[in-house]
């Protein structure tokens, strides 16, 4: 396999994918941020300063997968056609899930790991008056069909 993302000399480009056939996409991804489980009962009990730290999450979380293109620079713009995002509570951590769909040339990956990112930035930036030592990861791509490559699942 090789990259694509380079041109004749070795320097980057954004990948030509007029040639491709616009075709129904979708793209899962998941990730976690470990929380003390005070930091969690705050959250269940609505007693974050900030507000609704799961709402507002769930709003980054959709605003960032729209501006993927904006911050990661070979990605294209993507007119997304639906993205879902939701989380669940354990008792000392939240699973964030991004679902994001298109009807486009190239997939959506990259805005369904975006969103889950941003979604957890979130969540850390609503919490880190209370809770510092929160950590981010397993941010990692669980699904995706559509365009040539077909299907994928992770996990």
């Amino acid at each position: 396999m090789e990259f694509t993302h380079f041109n004749e000399e070795g320097r980057a480009r954004m990948v030509d994918v007029s040639d491709k056939d616009i075709t129904a996409r979708v793209a899962e991804a998941r990730g976690t941020i470990v929380m003390k489980p005070d930091t969690i009962d705050l959250i269940r009990s609505m007693k974050i300063e900030k507000g609704d730290v799961l709402a507002v999450a769930q709003v980054a979380g959709i605003m960032a997968a729209k501006r993927t293109s904006d911050l990661i620079p070979m990605c294209h713009p993507v007119m997304t056609t639906g993205i879902d995002i939701d989380f669940t509570v354990q008792e000392n951590s939240i699973d964030v899930r991004a679902r994001v769909k298109t009807v486009e040339r190239t997939g959506v990956e990259m805005e369904a790991l975006t969103a889950v990112s941003v979604a957890c930035l979130t969540i850390y930036d609503m919490c880190k008056a209370v809770d510092r030592g929160m950590r981010i990861g397993d941010i990692r791509l669980t699904y995706k069909s559509g365009g040539k490559s077909g299907e994928y699942r992770g996990e």
